[in-house]
């Protein structure tokens, strides 16, 4: 490819000349990263703050789930609009919109818990709504997949979207174990979240700073029309993708073809099992093996960011051996990890095989959108809404599924390990879908030869 940052010229629609290009791939990736980054950060809190409202306001176990799952229910379903919306405005605008979305959810929940007791009960309403707010940030995710793979040819596609993926999702991780090593002790729970604030609107203004959109989006902004921005986009810069033109035609488009919904079978079982996973270990290994807190935080920390990690080797490897092999020998690989523990075995084959879990599930998620990104490729943020927010759903739905195993009357097991099976079955499913996918790929490859 040429030089991205340079100034454009000389091509016109009449008298409008191609505006000054701002940015490069590798600013575009790092800008939609770090907002993704910030705004998935934001939603930490909210499990500590359940915690401190059963103790301090009696709140019971619906309400309790209720708050904690508000943040995420926002979450995945606003990615389904606001990815679309990328394709018509770029991403800079629905990142901004969302981050800002989310810094008054948590301005709001900041000022609920400043006040007595009797007043947060009273106002509980009110926080559901703060909390549902700040949770718009988690939505940031199939935003930035979509203004990131604008930036990149069809061949960077895994590389560049595994790393962007890869990175946020480290987030939730990180700023869990920050909060309760340091701002908790030292600021309590409201103390927390005024500091939450302040990094989250550092953050925004980073994002307001650094983000930019890819070099069609720019032109169009320029003044240039669909058809010459999209002639210069490709020619002088070398962009591969490009949108509908309007953000219902994006939807419609990713959603009138059966791999668009395959993909987000695929997701709901390896993302959402990942969001499932992320909640449900330290119940598991606490209530299972008999570890205490700080030991099953450490062993859940090491899921979670092992599955972000291997995220990012998962796209250069989708790039290299293609997005539905990697996605099954990924689905393989968690399946044997979900036998595992559907097995009576010790601590350590637990740990080796939640080890194999996340391994599995954080490469299958980076393949998932290298095969979007190559089969949607002219409607990107609507398959993206759609894949990342209906398959982010999986991390409610799943814990549910797991809670029906568990029974009080059972010593020593009370269905922990049959409820693996549920992973089991759904990577199966998820395997035969992977399988048409695959099958649909080299039909059209011997058409195209």
């Amino acid at each position: 490819m040429r030089d991205h940052g340079s100034s454009e010229s000389g091509i016109a629609r009449g008298s409008v000349e191609a505006p000054a290009i701002r940015g490069t791939p590798i600013s575009g990736l790092s800008g939609a990263t770090l907002g993704f980054f910030v705004g998935f950060a934001a939603v930490s809190l909210f499990g500590p703050t359940v915690d401190y409202l059963q103790f301090s306001v009696g709140l019971t176990p619906a309400l309790a789930g209720l708050l904690i799952s508000i943040p995420n229910l926002t979450g995945s379903l606003l990615r389904i609009p606001f990815s679309a919306m990328v394709d018509t405005t770029g991403g800079r605008r629905p990142f901004l919109i969302l981050l800002g979305l989310s810094i008054v959810g948590v301005a709001g929940v900041f000022v609920l818990l400043s006040q007595p007791d009797p007043v947060i009960a009273r106002l509980f309403p009110l926080l559901l709504a703060a909390g549902g707010l700040g949770g718009c940030g988690i939505a940031t995710f199939s935003v930035g997949i979509s203004q990131t793979a604008y930036w990149f040819p069809q061949r960077l596609q895994g590389t560049a979207l595994g790393s962007y993926a890869g990175i946020g999702n480290l987030a939730p991780g990180i700023f869990a174990f920050l909060i309760g090593a340091v701002t908790l002790p030292a600021l309590g729970l409201s103390g927390s979240y005024l500091a939450w604030l302040v990094f989250l609107c550092v953050g925004t203004l980073a994002y307001a700073l650094l983000g930019r959109n890819a070099w069609y989006f720019q032109l169009r902004d320029g003044g240039m029309d669909h058809d010459r921005a999209r002639e210069h986009a490709a020619t002088t810069h070398g962009q591969e993708l490009f949108p509908q033109r309007r953000m219902i035609e994006s939807l419609k488009a990713s959603a009138g073809t059966w791999k668009t919904w395959a993909l987000v079978g695929l997701y709901f079982t390896t993302f959402g099992g990942f969001l499932a996973l992320t909640g449900w270990l330290p119940k598991y290994w606490m209530s299972f093996h008999g570890l205490a807190v700080a030991a099953a935080g450490g062993l859940t920390a090491l899921y979670s960011v092992l599955a972000s990690l291997v995220r990012i080797a998962g796209g250069r490897i989708a790039d290299r051996l293609g997005g539905t092999r990697t996605a099954t020998a990924s689905l393989l690989t968690a399946m044997a990890g979900s036998v595992l523990l559907f097995l009576p075995v010790g601590l350590g084959s637990a740990v080796g095989a939640i080890v194999l879990m996340a391994v599995g599930m954080g490469v299958c998620n980076a393949a998932v959108f290298k095969i979007a990104a190559h089969e949607m490729r002219h409607a990107i943020g609507g398959a993206a809404g759609w894949i990342g927010g209906l398959g982010a759903f999986g991390g409610f739905v799943i814990p549910n599924l797991l809670a029906l195993f568990l029974t009080t009357d059972t010593v020593g097991d009370p269905g922990y390990r049959r409820g693996f099976l549920i992973f089991t079955v759904l990577c199966a499913a998820s395997l035969v879908l992977t399988w048409a996918l695959r099958r649909a790929e080299s039909k059209t490859n011997l058409e195209e030869a």
